[in-house]
């Protein structure tokens, strides 16, 4: 794996919200095995059928305390429930109804996992209720067929319905997903937003992710910044964090997620806090990164995570992420503060083997990394 040092990287940098070396200095640092820079991204053969499990939800050998704010809700008395009792009832319509609706939804599909396939996007409307709970009772998976993202909510998307005269930054819909499965999501040729999210996608208000695996998903394999092919998350309320905990992005070489960059997160200019997650084998297949090179259709950031913007915060405490993968910067997590104001932080988790084809940060294997300083690391293996 070759490394070359931040201030090389950083040196080839446009300066006008630049995320990734495009100069010579930067393409000197593919190797043999990277792909030419005119080469399609290769994608998985989504046909392959699911395994009908995978790895648990979380890194079981994570530890880090949970902040109350990132508890799992409540759902002992639902809004709504999908379903009387057996798979057949619980059927992609009902549950694209319910999300309509809002509130607390829970699932009734008998006492064995149930896969709900999904024939189009479940959205969110803004105005339906503040609170909005999908808890699947580690039973239910949710199936894009390899034709839909999953879920979407957008404060901003008029037809979503507006609520505020500030859309970008309102405190409502809080959106929670917890002890659920995301299979098969698939975003690829929707722009809205700039695209991504190829099994959440969320713009505004606020955003848990608890408890839940992502395996599978998609979203376009080209593209400057697109990314996020499991969740992809713009203009939380305030600034304030999206927690991601006990949750698990891919897991074996059948089960990643991929997408241009960001192969398991993607956003711009939102914070994210990791507790207890596990990543692996997720992909980031464009190829030319950000601005891209000539000839190139940019993208192939960022394997597992794809953090770009200016004032924001990537915290991780007690992750695991292994082999995944970027065609260009950020094997494991790309990260890119353009006006240096960002910071990235990095406690009790072990990151190993996320290869980085094109470059990374000297001294931070599988990261590529512009802050405020250099990441702060405890308690962790980098390797």
């Amino acid at each position: 794996m070759l490394v070359l040092a931040s201030a090389l990287v950083a040196s080839a940098l446009v300066a006008c919200g630049s995320d990734a070396a495009t100069s010579a200095d930067a393409s000197t640092a593919r190797d043999a095995t990277s792909p030419p820079v005119d080469a399609p991204p290769v994608r998985r053969d989504l046909s392959t059928p699911l395994p009908t499990d995978g790895p648990p939800a979380g890194n079981p050998d994570g530890s880090c305390a949970v902040p109350p704010e990132a508890d799992q809700a409540d759902t002992s008395s639902p809004t709504r429930v999908v379903g009387t009792g057996t798979a057949a009832s619980c059927t992609g319509a009902a549950f694209v109804d319910a999300v309509a609706l809002g509130g607390i939804i829970t699932f009734d599909c008998g006492s064995a996992p149930t896969t709900i396939t999904l024939d189009r996007t479940a959205k969110i409307f803004n105005d339906s209720t503040p609170e909005i709970v999908i808890d699947g009772g580690n039973l239910v998976t949710l199936s894009g067929g390899g034709a839909h993202r999953i879920l979407y909510m957008n404060t901003c998307d008029e037809a979503q319905r507006w609520t505020t005269s500030h859309c970008q930054d309102q405190d409502h819909p809080r959106l929670t997903v917890q002890n659920l499965t995301f299979v098969d999501g698939n975003s690829t040729g929707d722009d809205t937003e700039g695209g991504g999210g190829g099994a959440i996608f969320v713009r505004g208000g606020r955003v848990r992710i608890l408890h839940s695996r992502f395996f599978r998903n998609v979203c376009d394999p080209a593209g400057p910044d697109l990314g996020g092919a499991a969740v992809r998350v713009l203009s939380q309320s305030q600034g304030l964090p999206v927690y991601v905990v006990d949750s698990t992005f891919g897991g074996s070489a059948a089960l990643g997620n991929e997408c241009s960059n960001g192969g398991g997160l993607s956003s711009i200019g939102v914070s994210y806090t990791v507790i207890n997650s596990l990543f692996s084998h997720n992909r980031a297949i464009g190829n030319g990164a950000n601005p891209m090179r000539a000839g190139t259709p940019g993208g192939g950031s960022g394997g597992a995570i794809y953090n770009d913007g200016n004032t924001f915060t990537l915290t991780l405490c007690g992750v695991a992420m292994h082999d995944n993968h970027a065609n260009e910067g950020g094997g494991a997590i790309f990260f890119v503060s353009n006006d240096r104001s960002g910071s990235l932080v990095i406690r009790d988790s072990v990151l190993r083997s996320n290869p980085s084809e094109g470059f990374e940060t000297s001294g931070y294997p599988g990261i590529f990394v512009l802050a405020d300083g250099d990441p702060m690391v405890s308690g962790s293996t980098l390797e």
